[in-house]
């Protein structure tokens, strides 16, 4: 095979057992790969009412194709499971350096099953000679409650110093809802809860090194198309590029001014103290360097230091979504603070979004008079930076009133008997475009398989920043078949291996059906598979039509299909979008028609029939 090494690994924890499989030519290439290929097994083999923290959940590592190629950005792996936050399905993704290691050991795919009956981390070691990769099941007690840069170092000094980690925190230990898989220190894999699955199977780390390249149906007119692609980035970086200059912490200002970023726990969507968090104070006060993920041209990391400051400490970030969740959600100016709650989510493996949404939804609770400060242990308003970096620590410990943060925002709510105040849909928390002025991503947040997520088909390109070409964001007009193309074109980026900045803005055609020529020449020139357009799209609706069955079979229907009152009743109070509410029940008819789904949101038999379902 090309672009795919073929191979699937299987690690039975309870049994300390594995087997390398071969994967079917013709499923690898209906399903791409990555999250195509993961939800193919999640859906084959794991009952979809099951616990998710039980040993009968799976947990799947995946790779796509173009993991480990000279594609730009071709760099990712999904981590995906049924998720403990929402019961849906959990496609976390994430980039670094780990993704491309990985697929150099030779393997697409790790699917782990059953529940080891101590901590345990994995070692997986190839070279070149070997067929298949050497799989060590070791002891990981001395590892269990250590933070996600210990666990590292200690990982690279027991195996190889050249391999890479992805390894859980004390917050996945602790099943905490929210729980990340941390990769190369400061890379996650962070939505849905994937970390506490990993935890839930005492599977503290995956260690993996690799020295297997990845072979190419087509390499030099690969190294070509992949040449040109990068001349064109490099071009728009020459220009000026925001990305590169900025990271996306450049983003505040501009979902401020649009009137949508997301402010006191989303009662409004404009911030007074928006200038204080900005990608300028990130560059003039903390940054070191910018810092690229393997293979990536754009660099939209963020190398900081808070060392002379109240603070202290060093590592990677904020992005824009930690900035817009702990920073203005919680109603922080100070961008210091947010930086630092920011290194503990990374240290203790949280989910910045969900742990900043959260505790913004406790604010809004303890302000209300809702929670009261005895039952928190500390007064709680918004703007409160000291009490946000204490809550993140708390909450990923389970530590006094973190305990209840621990179980998210919705169940936070719900326990108090005020769920209308937690900010979700499918209970995971909203990142940060308020869909009262971003209608597509409104729908997009109801409809999504892993709950509201923008990384599931973002709109905001064309509604916020007008890639590949402008929408108005207020606008009702094809956003149910802008969000079922987007849903479609997020999973083929997933399931490819690459990284979504670069996806849109260069391997889709710019016009306003934005649809993605370059990607399917890329799939080719690796695979051979020789895909088209429309097939390419057809396996995106494939993938994504069969999330959407494993959903219905665990219980969701056109109910979970919705969003907060707060969106759908109570009108956005200033700013462009004012007097705006999402008109949820105008889209979503149209949306499953387009979709072929049936009104209550079930792919129709015939509709299975043509993705080849049943």
């Amino acid at each position: 095979m090309f672009g795919w090494h073929g191979k699937v690994l299987r690690i039975d924890l309870a049994h300390e057992t594995t087997r390398v499989e071969e994967i079917d030519p013709q499923t690898a290439r209906d399903y791409i790969g990555g999250r195509g290929w993961a939800i193919k097994v999640l859906s084959d083999e794991v009952d979809p009412r099951v616990d998710p923290l039980s040993p009968e959940n799976h947990l799947i590592f995946s790779t796509g194709p173009l993991t480990g190629t000279p594609a730009p950005t071709g760099n990712r792996f999904m981590v995906t499971t049924k998720a403990p936050l929402t019961g849906a399905i959990a496609c976390s993704n994430s980039g670094g350096m780990y993704p491309t290691e990985m697929k150099r050991t030779g393997i697409d795919m790790i699917v782990f099953e059953g529940r080891a009956d101590r901590p345990v981390y994995v070692w997986i070691n190839v070279s070149e000679a070997d067929d298949d990769p050497q799989v060590d099941i070791r002891p990981a007690d001395h590892l269990w409650g250590e933070r996600v840069p210990e666990t590292t170092e200690t990982l690279l000094a027991e195996t190889d110093e050249k391999a890479r980690v992805a390894c859980i925190g004390p917050a996945g230990e602790r099943l905490v809802k929210m729980a990340s898989i941390m990769n190369d220190k400061h890379r996650a894999a962070g939505r849905s809860g994937v970390g506490a699955v990993m935890g839930s199977k005492n599977l503290k780390a995956v260690v993996v090194r690799g020295t297997k390249g990845v072979e190419l149906a087509e390499p030099d007119a690969m190294r070509d198309l992949c040449a040109e692609v990068r001349r064109e980035v490099a071009a728009d970086v020459k220009k000026g590029s925001s990305l590169r200059d900025y990271g996306t912490a450049y983003v505040p200002i501009v979902t401020n001014e649009l009137g949508i970023l997301p402010t006191r726990n989303f009662q409004t969507g404009v911030f007074e103290g928006v200038e204080g968090i900005t990608g300028v104070v990130l560059t003039e006060e903390y940054l070191i360097r910018p810092k690229a993920c393997y293979g990536c041209p754009i660099a939209c990391g963020r190398r900081t230091t808070l060392e002379g400051t109240p603070y202290g400490g060093e590592g990677e970030g904020p992005e824009y979504e930690t900035i817009a969740s702990l920073g203005s959600a919680c109603g922080l100016d100070d961008l210091g603070a947010v930086t630092k709650a920011n290194y503990l989510c990374n240290e203790l493996g949280l989910d910045t979004i969900s742990a900043g949404m959260t505790i913004a939804c406790a604010m809004e609770m303890a302000e209300k008079g809702i929670l009261s400060d005895d039952e928190v242990g500390m007064k709680l308003r918004f703007g409160d930076s000291d009490a946000v970096i204490r809550l993140v620590e708390q909450m990923a410990l389970r530590e006094g009133f973190g305990d209840v943060l621990a179980e998210g925002s919705y169940r936070m709510a719900e326990q108090y008997g005020h769920p209308e105040l937690a900010v979700t849909a499918k209970k995971q928390e909203f990142p940060g475009y308020d869909p009262r002025g971003s209608k597509g991503m409104g729908l997009l947040y109801a409809t999504s398989n892993v709950g509201a997520s923008h990384m599931a088909g973002d709109l905001a390109y064309m509604e916020v920043f007008g890639v590949p070409v402008k929408l108005d964001p207020l606008s009702l007009e094809r956003k149910p078949w802008y969000i079922k193309h987007f849903e479609d074109l997020f999973t083929i980026i997933d399931a490819a291996g690459l990284c979504v900045f670069l996806s849109i803005r260069y391997l889709c055609d710019a016009t306003e059906d934005v649809m993605p020529g370059r990607m399917a020449r890329l799939l080719n020139l690796a695979t051979g598979a020789e895909y088209t357009v429309e097939s390419l799209l057809e396996a995106g609706d494939r993938v994504y039509t069969l999330e959407r069955l494993f959903l219905t079979k665990a219980g969701f229907s056109r109910e979970d299909d919705t969003l907060p009152k707060r969106m759908l009743e109570e009108p956005m109070p200033e700013g462009p979008a004012k007097g705006h509410v999402v008109e949820l029940d105008e889209m979503l008819p149209e949306f499953y028609e387009l979709r072929g789904w049936d009104e209550d949101g079930v792919p129709t038999r015939k509709k299975l029939t043509e993705l080849g379902l049943v």
